[in-house]
């Protein structure tokens, strides 16, 4: 039986989500990250607090990244909140599926962009070791430790417990600098050493230690600091 074409069309529009307005938010590449954050929320007040948080927070990562305390002080409901972890979290596991794609060592760019995604924006200060088999394939990738917005205590002892209980060959270090700025400090230069003296005792490679600012990093091996 033939379908006239009004009965198509009227049919292809009450499917159509985007048309009925059932989504808050259709991105482009034009579309402003106020815009972006709006759509996230659940409240009729999206876009004045989307407007709120990034005159607080210096970008949209800042913002999906806060604490909840902080968010609800803006009026953010558990929902609201909710979407931004998810938001987040697809981010990571999308950039995380790229380095496990092959070597770490020859996909170098993927890692940073892994790193900046997971920790460029972070609010305090947290040390993340990737753990690495004899083919610097990433068997782990583990947060250690937090700590404040410019300290992170680090002890070799349990990183090398750790690798050992996973068998690691190798080791790459990271942390941030939620300062933004990924100059390497005195105490980072001294932590690392420690690290990788304690690694190298039981044949364990520290390949790297990578400092994440918010759009720049630092590569102990690059600035030959290891």
């Amino acid at each position: 039986m033939a379908i006239s074409t009004s009965t198509s069309v009227s049919t292809s529009l009450r499917q159509d989500p985007v048309r009925n307005g059932d989504l808050a938010v259709l991105p482009s590449t034009e579309t402003t990250e106020q815009d972006l954050l709006a759509g996230l929320l659940a409240s009729s007040h999206g876009d004045e607090r989307a407007s709120a948080l990034l005159q607080h927070f210096p970008s949209i990562g800042h913002v999906i990244t806060a604490e909840t305390a902080q968010l609800c002080a803006f009026g953010l409901t558990g929902r609201d909140i909710a979407a931004l972890r998810l938001v987040r979290e697809i981010a990571c596991r999308m950039a995380k599926a790229e380095v496990r794609r092959r070597p770490v060592l020859s996909n170098w760019q993927a890692l940073i962009a892994y790193l900046q995604t997971a920790m460029a924006n972070e609010q305090v200060e947290q040390f993340r070791i990737l753990f690495l088999d004899t083919k610097n394939n990433l068997i782990a990738d583990e947060v250690q430790q937090r700590g404040t917005v410019n300290h992170t205590p680090v002890y070799p002892r349990e990183v090398i417990k750790r690798a050992l209980i996973l068998n690691a060959s190798a080791l790459i270090a990271n942390h941030n600098h939620p300062s933004g700025d990924s100059k390497p400090s005195r105490d980072d230069i001294e932590m690392m050493r420690e690290l990788k003296a304690a690694a190298r005792a039981i044949g364990i490679e520290l390949h790297d230690h990578v400092v994440i600012g918010h759009c720049n990093h630092a590569s102990f091996r690059s600035l030959e600091l290891l």
